[in-house]
């Protein structure tokens, strides 16, 4: 019996895994198609584009300031010359694309 809840757990846990798995990647998609044009691949825009539009690169410390939802709340509503993103992406590809460029801010 102890080797039959052993085994369960770890299906469920490789379940777990592959779930976030393509939920990180779903968000990586989502921060390619929309949002590396102004915020770079890497969250470091190009130097043209962070003049021009005033984007700041993930490492900078008024955006690593930011919280994770305050970050959705800027994706999902636009700020400053960012467009909203509310109606053209779903709550979980926001949220998934906030993920991926958080991971650029460590």
């Amino acid at each position: 019996m102890n080797k039959t809840i052993q085994f369960g757990l770890g299906v469920a846990a490789i379940f777990a895994l592959g779930a976030a798995m393509s939920f990180a990647q779903a968000g990586e998609a989502t921060y390619k198609a929309k949002c590396q044009s102004c915020h770079g691949a890497e969250g470091t825009p190009n130097a043209g584009i962070a003049a021009a539009m005033g984007v700041k690169p993930a490492t900078d410390p008024s955006v690593k300031a930011h919280t994770e939802a305050q970050m959705i709340a800027m994706t999902t509503d636009g700020k400053g010359k960012m467009p909203a993103f509310k109606g053209k992406l779903t709550d979980a590809e926001i949220k998934g694309s906030v993920d991926y460029f958080r991971t650029f801010t460590k």
